[in-house]
C-alpha cells in the first residue's frame, strides 16, 4: 500500500489493490513505469498509469461504501538524526494505535503531520501508509520521514520610529519621535527534546528596556501539555507621568498552555524608585521593594476572520490572578479579573463591517481590602494610541489621550527651590492644544477600568488602496478609570458613570506583515480634569 500524508494538502491515497483495494502498492506501480521508460514506447507506458487511476477509483470507492477494517502493525520513523524518537512517538502514537479502519487511519496521519509540524523543528513531515507483512492480513505500517531544520539558529532586528501624535490648534506643528529596537534570537531543538530556546530584547529611547530568556518543552515526562519557562528583566521610566522609575526581575512558568487555555505561575520582584525627589503621597507610600507570587488563569477564543481587519465573528478573553500565594504575609495580596469582548457584522457594501467592542478589569487586595490600596505596579493605566480592534486584552487604549493621560491622579510634592521648579517646568514643555491638565500631578492609575468602541470599516475608492488592503474607518470610544479600594463601602457608581471620557474619530489603516498602521484624525469629545487629552492627527502602531 502506498499512501501519502502530504505536508501541504493532507492525506492523499495512492493507487492500490482493493482487497486491499487498500494493500496494492503505488510505490511498485512507479518502479513499472521506470522500467517501462526504458523498454517500451511512450503510447505503451500510458497502460500502467491507467491501470493505476482505475485501482486508485476503486479504493476511494471502496472507502466511501463505509469502513474498512484495519490496524497500524509498526510505526517506522526515519531522519531523526537529533530529535529523540521518544518524542516523536509521544505525539503520534496515541492517534495511531486507537485507529481500527483506514477512514480513521487517514485522519490520525493528518493529525499526526499536524502535531509534528507545530513542534517548529522540522523543515518537513511525510507520513506514508504502507500494507503489513502477508502473514498479518489487513494491517498496516507507518512511516514517517521528517527532515530537521539545517540551521537551528535564527534571529532579527527591527527599529521601529513611533512619531508622537500631531496637535491642530491653527496649524500643524512637527512632532517628535521615538525610536525603538527590538532584537530576537531563537536556538531550536538544542538537546533533541523539541526544546526551544529564544532570548529578546527591547529599548526604547524614552527609557524602557527589556531582556527576557525562555525555555519551552513540547512535553515534560508524563506531562502531555508544553512546558514554558520565562525570565524577564523590565526597566521603565514613568517620570514623565508618575514621578518613579520601575524595575522588574520576574520567572514565569507555564504549567497548562493550549489553543485556548492558559495557567502560569509568576514570581516577580518589583522595584519603585524615586529619583525625583517630588513624587505625590500616593506614590510615596509605595516606593520600595515588593515581591509578587501569582497564579494567572488566561482563556481566549478568537473566531474573527481576521486580526488585522476583522469583518465577521467575535472573539473573547477573560484573565482572571490570585496573587499573594506564600507563607509570608509581606507578599502582594490582590484579586483581579479582566475581561474583553469583541464582535464584527459585515454590511455588504463596499468590503464596509462594524467592529464593536468592551472590555473591563478589576482588581482589589484580598486582605485588608477595607483599608489598604492595590499595588502601584499592578493598577490599571489608560491612553495610549494602539488600536482597540486588533489585539485582545484589559482596558488600556483610548484615541484622543496620552499613555496613562487619564484617570486618578495625586499632587505632587512641592519644592521651594525656584532652580527645580524651573528645571520641573523646562522638562515638562507646553501645552499647545490647551489642554486643562495640570502638570504638576501624577498619574496614581485606577482599580475599576471600562472601555468601548465601535469602529465602521470601509473600501477607499481607489483600486490600488483596495489591492494592497489599505482602508479607511471612522470610530468612537468611550472609558472610565476610577480607585475603588480605599472607599469600597462607599463606591460612587454615579460618579463613575457621569465621568466616562470620549473621543471620535476618521483616519486611514494600512496594514502589513508585522503591524496595523493608522494615520487617524481624532476629536476630543469629553475630558476631565487633570486629563492630558488632545484633537488632532495620531499615529497609531498596533501589533495583532
Amino acid at each position: 500500500m502506498a499512501i501519502t500524508s502530504d505536508p501541504e494538502v493532507g492525506v492523499n491515497p495512492k493507487p492500490g489493490d482493493t482487497e486491499a483495494e487498500i494493500e496494492g502498492t503505488a510505490d511498485a506501480g512507479d518502479g513499472e513505469e521506470a522500467d517501462n521508460d526504458e523498454t517500451e514506447e511512450e503510447e505503451e507506458e500510458e497502460e500502467p498509469s491507467a491501470s493505476g487511476r482505475e485501482k486508485f477509483n476503486r479504493a476511494l470507492i471502496r472507502l466511501s461504501e463505509g469502513p474498512v477494517r484495519i490496524r497500524v502493525h509498526d510505526v517506522i520513523i526515519r531522519g531523526n538524526g537529533k530529535t529523540k524518537k521518544a518524542l516523536i512517538e509521544a505525539e503520534v502514537l496515541d492517534a495511531f494505535r486507537s485507529a481500527s479502519s483506514m477512514q480513521e487511519l487517514l485522519r490520525a496521519a493528518g493529525l499526526a503531520n499536524a502535531r509534528l509540524r507545530q513542534l517548529d523543528i522540522f523543515e518537513s513531515v511525510t507520513i506514508v501508509l504502507d500494507s503489513g507483512s502477508s502473514e498479518l492480513p489487513n494491517t498496516a505500517n507507518v512511516i514517517i520521514d521528517i527532515v530537521e531544520v539545517k540551521n537551528p539558529l535564527s534571529g532579527d532586528l527591527v527599529v521601529y520610529t513611533k512619531p508622537e501624535p500631531l496637535e491642530l490648534v491653527v496649524h500643524i506643528v512637527n512632532q517628535a519621535r521615538y525610536r525603538s529596537f527590538e532584537g530576537s534570537l531563537k536556538l531550536k531543538n538544542l538537546f533533541g527534546y523539541g526544546d526551544i530556546w529564544d532570548a529578546s530584547g527591547a529599548y526604547e529611547f524614552d527609557g524602557t528596556s527589556e531582556i527576557s530568556l525562555g525555555v519551552s518543552l513540547p512535553r515534560f515526562r508524563i506531562i502531555p501539555a508544553p512546558l514554558t519557562t520565562r525570565v524577564l528583566l523590565l526597566s521603565q521610566d514613568w517620570l514623565k507621568f508618575s514621578s518613579y522609575k520601575e524595575h522588574l526581575l520576574g520567572l514565569s512558568v507555564g504549567l497548562i498552555s493550549t489553543r485556548k487555555h492558559e495557567l502560569t505561575y509568576n514570581l516577580t520582584w518589583c522595584s519603585l524608585l524615586d529619583p525625583s525627589s517630588i513624587p505625590s503621597k500616593s506614590i510615596r507610600s509605595q516606593l520600595g521593594h515588593s515581591l509578587l507570587s501569582s497564579i494567572r488563569y488566561s482563556c481566549k477564543i478568537d473566531h474573527r476572520d481576521s486580526k488585522v481587519r476583522p469583518t465577521r465573528g467575535y472573539a473573547f478573553s477573560s484573565t482572571s490572578q490570585i496573587a499573594g500565594l506564600g507563607p509570608d504575609n509581606r507578599l502582594i495580596q490582590f484579586l483581579r479579573q479582566d475581561f474583553d469582548l469583541r464582535g464584527a457584522i459585515p454590511l455588504g457594501f463596499y468590503n464596509a463591517a462594524l467592529n464593536f467592542g468592551v472590555t473591563a478589569g478589576a482588581v482589589m487586595p484580598w486582605a485588608g481590602f477595607t483599608n489598604s490600596s492595590t499595588p502601584m505596579c499592578e493598577r490599571f493605566y489608560m491612553g495610549s494610541h494602539s488600536s482597540p480592534v486588533c489585539k485582545l486584552g484589559g482596558p488600556a487604549s483610548l484615541f484622543s489621550f496620552k499613555q496613562r493621560g487619564l484617570g486618578p491622579t495625586d499632587m505632587q510634592r512641592v519644592i521651594s527651590s525656584k532652580r527645580i521648579e524651573d528645571k520641573d517646568a523646562a522638562s515638562s514643555g507646553g501645552d499647545a492644544s490647551g489642554s486643562i491638565a495640570s502638570q504638576n500631578r501624577d498619574a496614581v492609575g485606577g482599580d475599576l477600568a471600562v472601555t468601548a468602541f465601535a469602529d465602521l470599516s470601509f473600501d477607499l475608492p481607489l483600486k490600488v488602496f483596495r489591492e494592497s488592503g489599505v482602508h479607511g474607518h471612522m470610530f468612537i470610544n468611550v472609558g472610565n478609570l476610577i480607585k475603588v479600594s480605599e472607599e469600597l463601602a462607599n463606591f460612587p457608581f454615579h460618579r463613575f458613570l457621569d465621568t466616562f471620557r470620549s473621543s471620535a474619530g476618521v483616519g486611514i489603516v494600512i496594514p502589513t506583515r508585522l503591524f496595523r498602521m493608522e494615520i487617524n484624525y481624532c476629536y476630543l469629545l469629553k475630558q476631565s480634569e487633570h486629563d492630558h487629552g488632545k484633537t488632532g492627527i495620531q499615529f497609531s502602531l498596533s501589533t495583532s
